[in-house]
C-alpha cells in the first residue's frame, strides 16, 4: 500500500512533464511559405555569410535580420544592414505579404533599381533603402504603399525627377530623398499632401527652378532643400502662424527680401547661407530660441539685431554679406 501511494506522485509529475512540452511539430513558429521566400532571397543574393543563420533546418523566426509577428508568426520585418552583399534587391521580397519593415542599409555593393514587386507589400510602414548604390528613377509605384510612414531613399544614385504621386501617401511622417542625383523641380503636389504633413529632406541633389508656392499652404515642421539649384522667392515658407522648426535652404540661388519675413516662434534652426538674399535681418529673430543660425554669403545689410541669442553665434554665421554690421561683426559706422 505504501509503494502504491508513493508511485502516484511520480506518475503525476511524469505526465505533467509530457504535457508541458509541445511536440516538435507544434513548436516551430516559422510559416513554411515565408521560409521558402527567405531561402530564395538568400540564394538570389549569392548565399552571403551575413545570412549564414538562414538554415533550412531551423525556425526562420529566429534567423538573423528577420522578425516574426507574435500573433500570426508571419515575417513582418527584414532589416539587412552593414552587410558584405553584392547584387540587386531580390524580386522575391515582394512575396513576404506581411512585411511592415523592409531595410537594405549601408550596403555599398547593392546595385540595380527598386524592384516593382515591392508594390505588393501593402502592409509596409517603413521602407529604408539607404547608403547603397541603387540607381534609376524613384518609381511611381511607391505611391501604392498607403501605409508607409517612413520613406528613406537617401545616399544612393537615384536619378530623374521626384514622382508627384508621393503626395498621395496619407501616413508619411518623413521623406528622405537627399544625397542622390535627382533633377527637375520640387513637385507642386508636395504642397497638397492628403494626410500627414511629412518632414522633407531633399538636399544634395540637382533640383532646379522655384520652390512651388503651394508648399506655403502647409505647416511643415522640417524642410531641408540645401545644396540644390533652386531659385526665386521662398518667403512664403515662413510666417507667424507656421509650425516650422528646422529649415535649411543653404547653397542655392534663392533671392528675396529678408526684411519682410516674419518668423514663427517654433523656429529653432535657420540656415540660409550661400544664396542671394538681400535686405535687413528682421528684429523678430532676436525673440527666437535659435539653436543654429547661418546667413553668411548673401547680400544682407544693416545692423544685426541686438539681443536674444543672435550674439551667441560667431562671425562665420554672418560674414560675407554686403554691409551687415554690429556684434559679433565689427561695429556699424
Amino acid at each position: 500500500m505504501q509503494m502504491k501511494s508513493s508511485f502516484l506522485p511520480i506518475l503525476f509529475f511524469s505526465l505533467l512533464l509530457v504535457f508541458s512540452f509541445p511536440s516538435p511539430s507544434h513548436s516551430v513558429r516559422c510559416n513554411p511559405k515565408d521560409k521558402k521566400v527567405l531561402l530564395k532571397i538568400k540564394n538570389d543574393l549569392g548565399n552571403p555569410y551575413h545570412l549564414a543563420s538562414w538554415d533550412p533546418n531551423t525556425d526562420c523566426c529566429y534567423w538573423y535580420v528577420v522578425k516574426c509577428d507574435r500573433k500570426t508568426n508571419r515575417i513582418n520585418a527584414l532589416t539587412v544592414f552593414q552587410a558584405n552583399i553584392s547584387g540587386q534587391i531580390p524580386a522575391a521580397v515582394g512575396d513576404l505579404p506581411f512585411l511592415e519593415t523592409l531595410q537594405f542599409h549601408h550596403i555599398t555593393n547593392l546595385t540595380g533599381t527598386i524592384p516593382p514587386t515591392i508594390a505588393k507589400l501593402t502592409n509596409l510602414k517603413m521602407l529604408r533603402l539607404s547608403f547603397t548604390n541603387l540607381s534609376g528613377p524613384i518609381p511611381e509605384f511607391l505611391s501604392q504603399l498607403k501605409n508607409l510612414t517612413l520613406l528613406e531613399l537617401n545616399y544612393n544614385q537615384f536619378t530623374g525627377t521626384i514622382p508627384p504621386s508621393l503626395s498621395e501617401l496619407p501616413n508619411l511622417l518623413t521623406i528622405y530623398l537627399d544625397r542622390n542625383k535627382l533633377t527637375g523641380q520640387i513637385p507642386e503636389s508636395f504642397g497638397k499632401f492628403r494626410g500627414q504633413i511629412p518632414s522633407l529632406y531633399l538636399s544634395h541633389n540637382s533640383l532646379t527652378g522655384p520652390v512651388p508656392k503651394s508648399l506655403g499652404n502647409l505647416n511643415f515642421t522640417t524642410l531641408d532643400f540645401s545644396r540644390n539649384k533652386l531659385e526665386g522667392d521662398v518667403s512664403f515658407l515662413f510666417g507667424k502662424n507656421k509650425a516650422i522648426q528646422i529649415i535649411d535652404l543653404s547653397r542655392n540661388t534663392l533671392q528675396f527680401d529678408l526684411s519682410k519675413v516674419e518668423f514663427p516662434e517654433s523656429l529653432t534652426w535657420l540656415d540660409l547661407n550661400h544664396n542671394r538674399i538681400f535686405g535687413r535681418l528682421p528684429q523678430g529673430l532676436k525673440d527666437l530660441q535659435l539653436q543654429n543660425l547661418n546667413v553668411s554669403y548673401n547680400r544682407l545689410c544693416g545692423q544685426i539685431p541686438q539681443g536674444g541669442k543672435l550674439q551667441s553665434f560667431d562671425v562665420y554665421s554672418y560674414f560675407h554679406n554686403k554691409c551687415l554690421c554690429g556684434s559679433p561683426l565689427p561695429e556699424c559706422k
